[in-house]
């Protein structure tokens, strides 16, 4: 299939496409040039480890003078975002921010912001938290869960208590909802795990080992993010094209780059919110298969489907698909129940690694999670519809105050994926708390420093809490934009934690 990321990497065309009416006049032709590829990089539109057209084909494709472009390829290079290559021909990169690894592995996350940005700690009282896309429990359902396992944990008592695999009904009932999905499940394919990020670290674990490629999506998950780069495997990231998911260039990367494995969210994406089609998704496990790459799918938040989209678990594609899933974001957080689906054998091998993590989780809780697993339509439509009515005040509220900001209508999930009219979001963020909000910067969900002109906005909060939270940014913009400097000296100010 024609992929505008061949063997042969960007072609001219679409570079020509991609910067659009970049040349102004309002500075020399090559530093504008430079310029708006730097702001590509950045904003991944134009996706890391990608080689560029070459000086002679792109001054063809521009109709500028090739020496135009050379200076511009040279200042690139002297900026760290484009590597020396073979004649002409250099790879974006992000450059060189702190010494402890390569450029294309991106920095290190940052240390937090005093006192607030320790992962796991709440924001400070008094500010509106929006870092997290979490929701509250769902109180009652939560409490007779279990009320009831409480009852049947005397059963249990006799025995040892650890089990690396999880206790046999909640396995059971998992695999009979992949069942009643049209996608054949056994227990022996579930893994019980405390959440869903224990489950990816085993995974990945299991799967890949140091310096190992490891396919995102891009953005992509900040924690997921942060565990393969624990891992110390390469994150290749694959940006999104402007309807959604690009194929052809995932195709394109999978073919050429063979990563060992490929993380990605088709359902109700964090943080854009985007549903892949079934077409999509066979195509990606097709490819994903010809590569040789185990595709790890990320289903957390498929149950917070707030439109309806009819779609099909990926394993139902490939029984090579590893899922993972959790009861987090649709019933509380505070549960850290989450589950791999896998092939047995597969599962087999989780467990093994599992035990050098732990040797199994907590058996109240399983307990506890079947009975909610059972029961996962009782508590869903009241807070499907919750979610929804939150959603319409954002996007309203959006509008009509921060009317400069682009936002797209997310199909499910938790978060709204703001294009901000400059690059400013890690700036937003230092200043949020002077306004009562707390907030996730762009560049947590990408590598390198991308993404600074988006912002993540969960609609997690009733429309009151909103509605203060909005205006509340709408000051902090204000400032921002009567004081461009402080958005300069602000840019490289650390990030929040984020759930």
């Amino acid at each position: 299939m024609p992929s505008s990321l061949n063997t042969a990497g960007l072609n001219a065309a679409a570079m020509s496409r991609l910067l659009g009416a970049w040349n102004t006049g309002a500075a020399p032709a090559y530093r504008e040039l430079a310029d708006v590829v730097r702001l590509l990089i950045l904003d991944g539109r134009l996706p890391l480890e990608t080689a560029v057209p070459s000086e002679r084909a792109l001054s063809e494709a521009l109709g500028i003078s090739r020496t135009t472009v050379t200076a511009a390829y040279a200042s690139l290079r002297e900026q760290g975002f484009l590597s020396s290559g073979q004649g002409s021909r250099g790879r974006t990169r992000i450059p060189e921010l702190t010494p402890s690894g390569p450029a294309l592995l991106g920095p290190a996350p940052p240390r937090g912001l005093q006192s607030m940005t320790a992962p796991g700690l709440a924001a400070p009282e008094g500010l509106i938290d929006l870092a997290y896309s979490a929701l509250p429990a769902s109180g009652e359902v939560v409490h007779r869960a279990f009320a009831a396992a409480l009852t049947e944990l005397p059963a249990l008592l006799p025995g040892f208590g650890y089990d690396a695999i999880g206790l046999l009904p909640l396995r059971e009932a998992i695999a009979d909802r992949y069942t009643a999905e049209g996608v054949p499940t056994h227990p022996g394919q579930i893994m019980v795990t405390s959440g869903a990020q224990h489950a990816l670290t085993i995974v990945i674990r299991t799967l890949a080992d140091r310096q190992d490629r490891v396919l995102v999506e891009h953005p992509s998950y900040p924690n997921a993010l942060d565990a393969i780069r624990a891992a110390r495997c390469r994150p290749v990231p694959v940006a999104f094209a402007a309807a959604g998911w690009d194929l052809p260039a995932l195709e394109a990367t999978l073919a050429q780059q063979r990563p060992r494995m490929a993380y990605v969210v088709p359902d109700f994406h964090n943080p854009t919110g985007m549903a892949m089609p079934d077409s999509q998704r066979r195509r990606l496990a097709r490819a994903a298969a010809a590569a040789g790459t185990v595709l790890v799918v990320d289903e957390t938040l498929r149950d917070l489907n707030l439109d309806g989209v009819a779609t099909t678990p990926v394993a139902g594609f490939s029984s090579a698909v590893v899922t993972i899933g959790s009861l987090s974001k649709s019933h509380w957080g505070g549960l850290r129940t989450g589950w791999i689906r896998a092939s047995e054998g597969m599962i087999q091998r989780f467990a093994a690694v599992r035990t050098t993590l732990d040797l199994g989780g907590p058996m109240m809780e399983q307990l506890a999670a079947a009975h909610l697993v059972r029961a996962l339509e009782e508590p869903l439509p009241a807070r499907l519809q919750a979610l929804r009515d939150n959603r319409a005040a954002l996007l309203e509220l959006l509008r009509e105050h921060l009317p400069e900001w682009t936002t797209t209508r997310p199909a499910g999930g938790l978060s709204v994926w703001c294009r901000l009219p400059a690059p400013s979001s890690t700036a937003l963020t230092v200043i949020a708390p002077d306004y009562g909000i707390r907030l996730a910067a762009g560049p947590r969900f990408g590598i390198g420093g991308a993404f600074e002109r988006n912002l993540r906005l969960p609609f997690t909060l009733p429309p009151g809490q909103l509605e203060a939270a909005v205006l509340a940014l709408r000051a902090a913009q204000d400032r921002l934009d009567a004081a461009p400097q402080l958005r300069r000296t602000l840019k490289n100010a650390p990030a929040v934690a984020i759930a």
